[in-house]
């Protein structure tokens, strides 16, 4: 009897596993082909000067992004997930990080906006980058409240507030970027940076919709809990560690190549060209089967920590050896035919021939970084983000510096495409390594 509970338990955790992986799968498929149609409706109406200005300044955005939401999302999914605490506790409490964080995180940009500017050669970019701090508390709150659902294995909500999200950017791109090209870029670039504020918002409310409605908000309730702080921080601190340690790589990337490629006899307006077709068409095309590899990695995240709280060792190896090759698989898939038809998905996309040469020498060295994002969630679900941290540093390191040598060589933009490879490779080959070292001392 105990035996036919035991099996009927354990199969129903596998049925919500595979159910939240497919709503995931199926979700973020929705989401990114409305994220291709998105920059197919963008690029073909504020053009490549426009769109090479804009993708100047989305490290800047990403690190931002990233400080603000300082690793929260992951903290509140991995503690929910573990139900020792109380799940309201954990939610207002990580609220009120957020709001510490992103005040200060708005402040900071006013004065550094003109100062990041001047390093990315463009002063006409410190408006726009200004205008990053007023979609921080939006784009954070949403990603806490994600968290709770991903703790609870309830997929959907953050699956529908996704796609309703790209929509409304659909829409508002449609209506007022026609618009605004009639005035210079960066009109059009702060745009596309404020109407986060819309999207979010839109975000927020669908999500908010799915949220318990039994919880009566109580003036206890929103008073900040120290235990738990401290426990969302342990978490959060070095899983941010990580994160932060690439996006300011990721930052300092076109500062430093910028600075280097006009040192070394390149103008301005050529690099602006280059980096808005490598960084603009080639590299979210690269990145496209990334949104099965993230699905994965969402759903597994919550599993593996449960598993591995619990000493079910067994049970996670299978289930990272499962995330693993699932990811693997998918990569392979669209690597081959991304190598095959690149001028077919360029001109279909984006109306352009321009970065085929740059898709093919990428592919096969983006296949590891489609199995890199399911190892960087096992290494946080196995409470080795330090270790991930450490990696991304080097990689991060490592990317920067060859940058920097490869720009005496006079090769264009390929020292960021060689530099972008050798550090997808460290940085899976080093994760890899640390999670089969972790399983053969257990």
């Amino acid at each position: 009897m105990l035996e036919m509970l035991f099996l009927e338990a354990k199969l129903m955790k596998m049925s919500k596993f595979i159910k939240s992986t497919l709503i995931l799968l199926v979700g973020g498929f929705l989401t990114k082909v409305l994220g291709m149609l998105i920059k197919i409706i963008t690029t073909r109406i504020i053009g490549t000067e426009t769109l090479g200005l804009y993708m100047l300044i989305m490290p800047t955005f990403n690190l931002f992004i990233t400080l603000a939401q300082g690793g929260l999302p992951i903290s509140v999914s991995k503690i929910v997930s573990e139900n020792k605490k109380d799940n309201k506790k954990i939610v207002f409490s990580s609220i009120f990080i957020l709001i510490c964080t992103t005040f200060f995180l708005m402040i900071l940009l006013i004065f550094i906006s003109p100062l990041i500017a001047k390093f990315l050669h463009n002063d006409s970019l410190s408006f726009p980058i200004m205008c990053i701090g007023l979609t921080l508390p939006f784009i954070s709150l949403s990603g806490i409240i994600r968290g709770y659902f991903f703790g609870k294995e309830n997929m959907f909500p953050h699956v529908l507030s996704n796609n309703f999200e790209q929509v409304v950017r659909i829409i508002l791109n449609i209506i007022f970027l026609p618009l605004l090209s009639n005035y210079e870029p960066r009109v059009s670039v702060t745009f596309l940076i404020l109407s986060n504020v819309i999207s979010e918002t839109t975000s927020i409310i669908i999500l908010y919709f799915f949220l318990p409605r039994k919880i009566k908000i109580t003036k206890e309730m929103l008073k900040p809990e120290k235990i738990i702080i401290k426990d969302v921080l342990n978490i959060s601190i070095p899983t941010t560690g990580s994160r932060i340690i690439g996006t300011i790589g990721y930052f300092l990337e076109p500062i430093v190549l910028t600075s280097f490629l006009l040192m070394n006899g390149y103008t301005t307006n050529y690099i602006t060209y280059e980096y808005g077709v490598l960084t603009g068409y080639v590299m979210p095309l690269l990145l496209l089967p990334s949104f099965f590899t993230m699905a994965i990695s969402q759903a597994t995240l919550p599993v593996i920590s449960n598993g591995y709280a619990n000493n079910k060792i067994p049970y996670v190896k299978k289930k990272i050896k499962q995330s693993l090759l699932l990811s693997f698989a998918i990569g392979l898939f669209f690597t081959i035919i991304l190598m095959i038809f690149p001028e077919i998905f360029m001109k279909l996309i984006y109306n352009t021939n321009e970065g085929v040469s740059y898709i093919r020498k990428l592919a096969p060295f983006f296949l590891l970084l489609y199995i890199q994002t399911p190892l960087v969630s096992v290494m946080q679900a196995l409470d080795k983000a330090k270790d991930a941290m450490y990696s991304t540093l080097v990689g991060s390191i490592i990317k920067i510096a060859l940058i920097i040598i490869l720009s005496f060589f006079k090769i264009g933009l390929y020292p960021l495409v060689i530099a972008t490879v050798v550090n997808i490779i460290y940085v899976t080959v080093f994760n890899y390594i640390k999670v089969k070292k972790i399983f053969k001392n257990k």
